[in-house]
């Protein structure tokens, strides 16, 4: 190994990959957590110590030289040989103090996650969570996340992923949308009313009709691509919607149609990086989440989701 060879600052070559993917120092300085000027700084004392220019102006945009090109890939796998690094060493981590991201979907993560945090926090309290509530899957090799809850299973051979159980979902409505509109007995009823979406439309459709639901594009209101607000929506009465039974069960609010057919059943799968599976704080939550959901929880409701007997008025 010729260590000689190896003098150059890794933050300055840091700086110049991420101009050259966020095409200008300012995003590139705000994607780093640094200021302008510092990273500009940083930038160029690459250039000096290398004795090139790797960015031109063009416009108000930054073009690479053609060193610069070439260059990039060779620090990409810098960047890279660095993440792994990092993840191999977190991996490695004994300590279970310390802070642990977990990604789920925007409803699990306010309807489930919140008191499972509380649960985990009094077990251990250096444990500090971080939750990404996203309806896109979290990409893990590039540490978006230490632990993922999905509903499909990865197929990377860097991921470990662990089957916990199957979810169900159903029909909900709310009292107001079916003093409105009637209650439907059948699938086939289905045709008439109106649905709440948040998921692309044309797989909820597919997977409907699939299902014997008889529904069409024209059936669907309202949707929206934030469970959070689709779920608000049919609270609200504008129509009927699929929920998590887990989830719908914490809302004394809506009331669950067609009790004597079988709910849609879908995976839930917990997922972590092969090398974060050796961290001890990760594992303790993975372990934690992966006992929690084996079973439906039971629902824990506030006093005034109780419903209240009135005494009679003497006469």
């Amino acid at each position: 190994m010729n260590w000689q060879a190896i003098s150059f600052d890794w933050n300055n070559a840091r700086a110049f990959l991420a101009t050259a993917e966020e095409g200008s120092f300012s995003a590139a300085a705000r994607v780093l957590g640094l200021t302008q000027p510092t990273l500009g700084r940083q930038v160029a004392a690459l250039e000096a110590e290398l004795g090139v220019v790797l960015f031109e102006r063009v416009g108000r945009s930054l073009k690479l030289t053609p060193f610069g090109t070439d260059l990039l890939d060779h620090v990409r796998g810098m960047a890279e040989a660095a993440r792994c690094l990092s993840l191999a060493a977190s991996g490695q981590a004994q300590s279970s103090d310390g802070k642990v991201c977990i990604s789920a979907s925007d409803l699990m993560a306010a309807y489930l996650l919140p008191e499972l945090i509380g649960e985990l926090r009094r077990r251990e309290p250096g444990i500090h969570i971080e939750v990404l509530a996203s309806n896109a899957l979290s990409d893990l090799r590039q540490r978006e996340a230490d632990i993922a809850l999905r509903h499909v299973r990865p197929d990377h051979p860097e991921l470990i992923a662990r089957l916990i159980r199957e979810m169900c979902a159903s029909f909900y409505a709310s009292p107001r949308y079916l003093a409105e509109h009637g209650r439907p007995e059948t699938f086939e009823d289905m045709a008439s009313h109106a649905l709440v979406g948040f998921v692309d439309d044309g797989v909820l459709l597919d997977h409907l009709n699939r299902s014997g639901v008889p529904v069409t594009s024209a059936n669907i209101i309202c949707n929206s691509a934030d469970g959070n607000v689709a779920w608000q929506m049919v609270r609200e009465g504008l129509g009927i919607g699929i929920m998590a039974d887990d989830i719908a069960e914490r809302c004394p609010d809506v009331e669950r149609l067609f009790p004597g057919i079988d709910p849609f059943r879908y995976p839930l799968w917990l997922v972590t990086h092969r090398e974060l599976n050796t961290s001890r704080r990760i594992r303790l939550v993975f372990d934690f989440l992966a006992d929690a959901f084996k079973q439906p929880r039971p629902v824990k409701r506030r006093a005034a989701d109780r419903p209240t007997l009135k005494t009679p008025a003497r006469t």
